[in-house]
């Protein structure tokens, strides 16, 4: 046992997958598509590098304690269970763009096959049959495309085939005009686009709304010489249907990358000449793999390293800017001290960021604050990805407010909760220096200036002579050792709060003896050591 974290890689990866992980893990193997090979295997995992045989479910990442994150070396997430994951405090990752390229060449080629009856052409003459006149194809000039998605391999596929002299119409519901204009499309209804299109293209992601989108009652809009292509997601073209249409010449061809269920090997298409299929090859080439292999590995090294991988799919946090980057440690010990600070569950968490940051996205610090919320107050792991659940489970409302105005700081967090009693907690934090020192600057509206470290402890009492003495008298006696101290008072005489960082734990008996020696009216340690 070499004592690094377990990653898994449950499928046949490049060698510059394992490359990019480096030195600091111990990387293990299993035929991740052999569920008895699997489970045991997972146990151990820190994290499990798939692509799409290895079946990441409920089950499998309730065997899998240690786990904390999956990575899918491509595009979709078809074969991971993502609710259990979110469940469980496991980041899900996978490379998005790493076979968009690929993708779209396959979809020209797929396109210029069917166009030009290539694959029934060379089994014929294959075959032994010289058939020029029975595979006579079409050209793609003058032709009208239609391209149904029009995001990142979409608008790859239209500059694809913009040089072939074709029309493009798209439909894409979350698509404005002006950029589908710009890709050189024209937006449509998917009516329209079904009535004109002699090519239709899907590029859409598989959801409830898309599964089955070209179907029975699309099929009976096109044109009689249509010809549709699916090398996106098996489900979104009838394959039933679509057999049907081309049998009673109502569509005159297909190709098809991707099937509803795979690994398939008996469809209605497979028998007709005018289908071109091929076994899910999108992602199929040596530069898509090598990129997909080599982001997931990434990604890995980054989540297994304790940071936030911000284009994980079930993280809210988004892309995070350099310069709200230093933010993102400082939110996450905020929450956890506001946690020992209330002393109890809170019914309404606010995090407010006030500032220079704020020019930027800084959705990624209410998630940190949440995590530090709830790290020290649940028997399972917090991480970026089930706090959120966390939060909506126990039925806490949180709000993320932000104002470029910070008068007194260049940037300034806040995190303020309303807790069941009605009282308001709030503990303000901010980052210093060259060396980005996290400080607590402010308790309950108590001005302060000390650095927020791994023991801290808190006094409020009635401002007067001596306090200070007794408190560090009763410390000193205890074999405490103080290293900064800040007192702040609302008014002469009024009220006081005394924050203290100390060199080690303050135990319950010791801060009950100062809180009666004192006479102080609230007393609150907290431990955020790691």
């Amino acid at each position: 046992m070499s004592g690094k974290p377990v990653v898994l890689i449950a499928e046949e990866l490049s060698p510059a997958t394992v490359a990019a992980l480096g030195p600091d893990f111990e990387v293990r193997y299993c035929d991740g598509a052999d569920r008895e090979a699997l489970l045991p295997a997972i146990e151990e995992a820190d994290a499990i590098l798939v692509r799409s045989a290895t079946q990441v479910d409920a089950e499998a990442i309730d065997s899998a304690k240690k786990l904390k994150v999956i990575a899918r070396a491509g595009v979709g997430l078809d074969n991971v269970d993502i609710a259990a994951a979110t469940r469980a405090g496991v980041m899900v990752v996978n490379a998005p763009t790493s076979n968009i390229t690929s993708a779209a060449e396959l979809t020209v080629a797929h396109i210029l096959a069917s166009a030009r009856n290539v694959a029934s052409a060379s089994a014929a003459l294959k075959g032994g049959k010289w058939a020029r006149s029975k595979y006579s194809g079409v050209e793609l000039d003058g032709k009208t495309v239609g391209i149904v998605g029009l995001g990142r391999i979409g608008a790859l596929v239209a500059a694809r085939l913009l040089p072939f002299g074709v029309k493009l119409v798209a439909y894409d519901p979350f698509v404005q005009a002006g950029k589908a204009a710009q890709i050189g499309a024209q937006l449509v209804s998917l009516d329209d686009l079904l009535a004109q299109s002699d090519f239709i293209t899907v590029h859409m992601p598989k959801t409830p709304e898309t599964l089955g989108l070209i179907g029975e009652d699309a099929l009976r809009k096109v044109k009689p010489n249509v010809r549709i292509i699916n090398v996106a997601r098996g489900g979104l073209v009838d394959e039933a249907a679509l057999a049907t249409a081309i049998t009673e010449g109502r569509v005159a061809g297909a190709g098809i990358d991707v099937y509803a269920k795979e690994p398939c090997t008996d469809s209605p298409l497979f028998a007709l000449d005018q289908v071109v299929v091929t076994p899910h090859l999108g992602a199929s080439t040596e530069e898509a793999q090598e990129k997909a292999g080599v982001s997931v590995a990434r990604s890995v090294r980054q989540a297994l390293g304790g940071e936030l991988v911000p284009d994980a799919v079930n993280i809210q946090g988004g892309i995070i800017a350099e310069d709200v980057r230093p933010g993102v440690p400082l939110a996450e010990k905020l929450g956890r001290l506001f946690t020992h600070l209330a002393g109890g569950a809170a019914q309404q968490l606010d995090v407010v960021v006030a500032g220079e940051i704020t020019q930027h996205d800084v959705k990624v610090l209410e998630l940190s604050a949440l995590k530090g919320v709830f790290a020290d107050i649940t028997e399972s792991p917090v991480s970026f990805v089930n706090a959120p659940y966390l939060a909506q489970e126990r039925g806490l409302e949180v709000r993320l407010t932000t104002t470029s105005e910070s008068p007194d700081y260049r940037n300034l967090v806040t995190v303020r909760g309303t807790l069941a009693s009605g009282e308001i907690v709030e503990v303000s934090g901010t980052v210093s220096g060259k060396n980005q020192v996290h400080r607590i600057v402010d308790v309950n509206g108590f001005t302060v200036d000390v650095g927020l470290d791994e023991h801290t402890v808190f006094f409020r009492y009635a401002d007067r002579p001596g306090v200070i003495g007794t408190l560090g008298r009763i410390l000193g006696e205890a074999g405490v050792n103080i290293a900064g101290m800040q007192v702040s008072r609302n008014a002469r005489g009024g009220e006081a709060l005394v924050a203290l960082t100390v060199d080690s734990k303050v135990s319950a008996d010791l801060l009950g003896g100062i809180t009666e020696s004192i006479g102080a009216s609230w007393a609150r340690t907290a431990d955020l050591g790691d």
